[in-house]
């Protein structure tokens, strides 16, 4: 039975060896001009991750998804239930802008602002090489750890978790919400106090254990690369013309009588790699752009006195000798639908009112006739109050004259409510044809705002 199964060369992923046993990844650091960059913007971007639940704009927080409330507050805008075409247009436009840059750039959002490899590379992995003794150059730990280094690390691993865990909940909870859930005991909101729980666990498992694979497996983003790349996409790549054959450099001989090419397979590539790959295999799902590998082979090229760029920004068609095209397809059809859809969003956004109203039928009879031979129909008026204020509202009927409603009373809204309230349209019977009547009616908000919503009534 073992016959039949097929042995593998070397390990079937980058983190998974032959026998099936989990390779684990310690990737040396290489201090190149990229990785000088990338931990300029990383810790900048940490920084803007923990500030963005803090910051306010008109009064709310910058980002808040409040999923319970079905509430989502993006850079001083609410979103509400009823806002499904500006949601759609907004999600949509998000995701076209993603498919735009990874055509231009590639995978650039992997390897330099994902907070998966923002946090790992530069808070989680420094304190390990910090702890296990390897700072500054990384690669694989020694054999003769001190246990209480292990204790240490991950003790420190547990308090960043859970500050990355509340830092984490403030998008969706808010931070005044959460600052109350810190303050109180467990036992007076257990069911936050789990949450919290949880999302400290999924962090320290993640940071901890997981690492990598969460990009190799998880993420589908590599997966979808196949379709949002395209031959002059930018991506990492391993100049094969120049390289090959590798081999080490016969220092007896001059350069012009070298018959290897510039790669001298020190193997450095690989293992300042992140997620382990070799990248002169050619492109791959799990490279990530992070340009590590760049900052290594410039180095040796440095030592060697060969030119830098054997590992370089390129695109296939570059490497294969293709022209470079930048203006293709892709390029066009996406900023295209991009502006056509941000236009709609922003003239939704400007255009919309105070308030939302929603117009329904109450159950039961659709109408019932009177004795002094007048119809009435039940209805039910749905209002939100968009405004960060309270709010008053009156109904009218705008036409026909001969319409009328039992609701003369205004209805008063706190910022944010939500209210159903009945109204009793009353009709004279000789209006009806064919059973039927379309009258008007306008909702006026007291902050000056006003909707016409049209009304079918029926009759005998």
């Amino acid at each position: 039975m073992n016959d039949a199964l097929l042995d593998a060369d070397e390990h079937v992923l980058s983190t998974l060896d032959k026998d099936g046993t989990r390779r684990w990844l310690y990737p040396r650091v290489s201090l190149g001009r990229f990785w000088h960059a990338r931990r300029i913007v990383g810790y900048l971007l940490i920084a803007l991750f923990v500030a963005l639940p803090h910051i306010r704009i008109n009064g709310r927080p910058a980002i808040l998804l409040n999923i319970t409330g079905r509430e989502f507050t993006l850079f001083g805008l609410t979103f509400l239930p009823t806002d499904t075409l500006l949601l759609a247009l907004f999600m949509v436009s998000l995701f076209l802008t993603i498919f735009l840059l990874t055509a231009i750039l590639g995978r650039v959002w992997c390897g330099w602002a994902c907070p998966q490899t923002v946090y790992l590379e530069f808070v989680y992995r420094p304190i390990e090489r910090l702890m296990m003794l390897t700072k500054g150059r990384g690669g694989v730990p020694g054999k003769n750890i001190s246990g209480w280094r292990y204790v240490v690390l991950y003790a420190i691993y547990l308090v960043l978790s859970m500050l990355l865990a509340h830092t984490f909940l403030a998008y969706f909870v808010g931070v005044e919400k959460l600052s109350q859930w810190i303050r109180l005991s467990p036992f007076e909101h257990p069911g936050p106090f789990l949450v919290m729980l949880v999302t400290t666990v999924m962090m320290m498992f993640d940071f901890s254990f997981f690492r990598e694979q969460l990009c190799l497996i998880a993420c589908p983003y590599g997966r979808f690369q196949s379709v949002l790349l395209d031959r002059s996409s930018l991506i990492v790549a391993y100049d094969r013309t120049r390289g090959e054959p590798r081999g080490k450099i016969n220092k007896s001989l001059p350069i012009v009588n070298q018959t290897q090419g510039d790669c001298v397979d020190c193997g450095l590539c690989v293992r300042t790699c992140p997620t382990g790959i070799d990248i002169r295999e050619g492109l791959q799902m799990e490279c990530i752009h992070c340009t590590q590998c760049m900052d290594a082979c410039d180095a040796v090229m440095d030592k060697v006195k060969r030119p830098k760029g054997l590992i370089r920004y390129s695109s296939q068609n570059e490497m294969d000798g293709e022209s470079q095209r930048f203006l293709r397809p892709r390029v066009v059809i996406y900023p295209t639908l991009i502006l056509i859809l941000v236009s709609l969003l922003t003239y939704n956004i400007v255009t919309r009112k105070s308030f939302d109203v929603t117009l329904m039928r109450n159950l039961g009879s659709p109408f019932i006739v009177t004795e002094s031979g007048e119809v009435e129909n039940s209805m039910r008026v749905k209002l939100v109050n968009r405004l960060d204020e309270t709010d008053q509202f009156l109904i009218n009927v705008l036409s026909p004259e001969s319409v009328h409603i039992d609701r003369t009373q205004p209805i008063v809204l706190e910022s944010g409510a939500t209210e159903t309230v009945g109204v009793l349209v009353t009709i004279p019977k000789n209006e009806f044809t064919y059973g039927q009547l379309t009258a008007d009616l306008e909702i006026v908000s007291q902050s000056g705002d006003r909707r016409v919503v049209q009304c079918k009534l029926l009759g005998p």
